[in-house]
């Protein structure tokens, strides 16, 4: 009854936002200032259009007409000259009629092109060879279009250049632009002071930090004396990031005047975010219950932007009791190390399993996005399930994982793709000696289309093996299940897979998912719509099994806080489930997009 209830309010919420989305406002329609002709263009006419604007009513006269039709050619002069018309004709008139409306009459004539951009230093230039770079970067071909915005860009582009040579104080002074109306050209020329190179020297932090300054020392991609780069300040500014023990962090150089010894110092300011936090979450779900979390955490107790975490959480499936200590670019910069302890206890269908687990790893980030993990745990555990009944284990895992992130965005990505891989070799010690490695490998990938991405289509497919075991002496804890709503929705949580003969689920040595979503935003708004297919398997082998495949579709709806989307999926499975008590639809409620 709760579903259904939830499922409606769904509907509603969506049928609302996209009438909001395709039905007109209920103001009249405005009067555009004046009428264009003469230019066949559709895009040109379209950003014509939008230049000249809009009037709340139309001409009192024919005076007033001639009005808006002098004011309209000026707004259409100015952008038909940034996008290189500059010997276009346009005449402002009058049409001949009982209702005077504006209209302006333009000859776009030849379009002027570019020719010949050059540099001229203001100050000593730059050696020859960093002068050569920085022509390079205008990249302007001759008899491109002299559109305003290419020159501009140019510009840009030129001081970019310099300040990656070391320049850092490079600026653009001014530029002079030539149009030559015999030979529809146009000569842009810069005057741009490149300054001196800058050599990076000393640390200065700007406010008083619990950090010590000697942590934040050996984060510096440069050594005395190192030429200026903007990556190598941006990463120094991203290493404190990361460590999230600031509420803002910036970095730059010091004024031109504070050069010491040739070098410039570098400013680092901090902001210390609260010494303590506390946090609290709770959730609810249809097929799992109830769960709540809470979370005290401390930080830069060591002085190292380090952070020490409790946490308490009581949860039908899920709970636990334990802390973890994060230390942020630990004897490297972007290794991160973690140690834990928790006490946990886990009861799901097809077991349930309660211990102690300790457990480190370090985690060594290349470039922006790219993680390479690798740590260790032991875990003291007893474990009840169908077959073994009730057995105990000392469990030695080693963990080696790797994720490449290419996406645009973490928890709602329109563009790249990501993938991520795991190896768990297991020793497992007790009722029963086994070793075996527990693989997995998930890939994704998101393709936009339409204007400003208003449709994605995204699709995801996941992999997992388990070599070396056998069912069922590799224990239900470390099997593969599927169902739920981070692997096929429509199915409740492990429900799909083999089963035992009273309907308990078993678990298997293999796993195979796949989802694919066509996500859509409606219109203007922050709603969105989701139709999704997710299809899995779990087989009784290690290789993957693509006989037993169970598919489920659903919609979903989207409302975009910014940073995320809320999301609320529906989804029902395509292949027919007759256990007792299973709903034909199951609904999904979280922050994030599903993958």
């Amino acid at each position: 009854m709760v579903q259904r209830r939830i499922a409606t309010a769904a509907t509603v919420i969506a049928v609302c936002a996209l009438a909001a989305a395709v039905l007109p406002g209920s103001a009249g329609a405005a009067e555009r200032k004046a009428v264009v002709t003469g230019v066949a263009d559709r895009a040109l006419a379209s950003a014509l259009a939008v230049a000249i604007g809009d009037e709340p009513a139309a001409p009192a006269n024919r005076l007033d007409a001639r009005r808006r039709a002098i004011s309209a050619a000026e707004s259409a002069d100015a952008l038909l000259r940034s996008e290189g018309y500059y010997d276009a004709e346009i005449t402002p008139d009058v049409d001949e009629g009982e209702r005077p409306r504006a209209v302006l009459k333009i000859t776009l004539g030849p379009r002027t092109l570019i020719a010949t951009p050059s540099i001229v230093w203001e100050g000593p230039p730059p050696p020859t060879d960093v002068q050569a770079t920085a022509r390079e970067a205008i990249d302007l071909p001759d008899k491109l279009p002299a559109r305003a915005a290419e020159v501009l860009a140019a510009e840009g582009r030129v001081v970019a250049a310099l300040e990656q040579d070391g320049y850092a104080d490079a600026a653009a002074v001014s530029r002079e632009v030539i149009v030559d109306h015999a030979d529809h050209t146009l000569r842009p020329a810069y005057k741009v002071s490149s300054g001196s190179l800058v050599r990076l020297g000393e640390l200065r932090l700007s406010a008083k930090s619990r950090t010590r300054k000697d942590y934040i020392a050996k984060l510096t991609p440069w050594k005395p004396g190192d030429a200026y780069t903007p990556f190598r300040v941006a990463e120094l500014e991203r290493r404190l990031t990361e460590t999230q023990a600031y509420d803002t962090v910036a970095v730059s150089l010091t004024p031109v005047g504070e050069t010491k010894d040739g070098l410039r110092p570098v400013l680092v300011s901090l902001t210390d975010r609260s010494r303590r936090s506390f946090d609290f979450s709770a959730g609810y779900s249809t097929t799992e219950g109830p769960d709540f979390d809470v979370r005290y955490s401390i930080f830069n107790t060591l002085h190292r932007a380090d952070t020490i975490t409790f946490e308490a959480r009581l949860a039908q499936i899920d709970s636990r009791l334990g802390g973890e200590i994060s230390l942020p670019h630990f004897t490297a910069p972007g290794r991160t190390a973690k140690a834990s302890g928790y006490y946990f206890r886990t009861v799901t269908d097809a077991y349930s399993e309660t211990g102690t687990v300790l457990a480190t790893d370090f985690t060594q980030r290349s470039g922006a996005a790219s993680f390479v993990t690798l740590g260790a745990s032991v875990t003291d555990s007893e474990v009840s399930d169908k077959e073994l009944g009730r057995s105990k284990f000392v469990a030695l895992r080693a963990v080696g994982a790797f994720l490449l992130d290419r996406t645009n965005a973490s928890l709602n990505p329109v563009r790249g793709f990501k993938l991520d891989a795991r190896a768990v070799p297991t020793l497992l010690q007790g009722d029963g000696d086994q070793l075996y490695v527990r693989l997995t490998g998930q890939a994704s990938a998101y393709l936009p289309f339409g204007r400003e991405a208003s449709t994605v289509l995204a699709g995801r497919v996941r992999l997992g093996s388990i070599i070396g075991g056998s069912i069922p002496a590799v224990p239900a804890q470390d099997r593969f299940f599927g169902g739920g709503g981070g692997s096929v929705r429509g199915y409740e949580f492990q429900g799909v897979g083999p089963r035992y003969a009273d309907d308990t689920p078993r678990g298997g040595l293999s796993l195979v998912e796949a989802s694919i979503e066509l996500r859509q935003r409606l219109g203007q708004t922050k709603f969105g719509g989701v139709l999704f297919l997710d299809a899995g398997s779990v087989g009784d082998s290690s290789t993957p099994d693509f006989k037993r495949v169970s598919p489920a579709v659903g919609v979903g709806l989207r409302y975009d806080l910014g940073f995320a989307p809320v999301r609320l999926d529906i989804a029902t499975p395509l292949q027919k489930v007759q256990r007792a008590g299973t709903s034909p639809f199951q609904i999904y409620l979280s922050i994030g997009q599903a993958f």
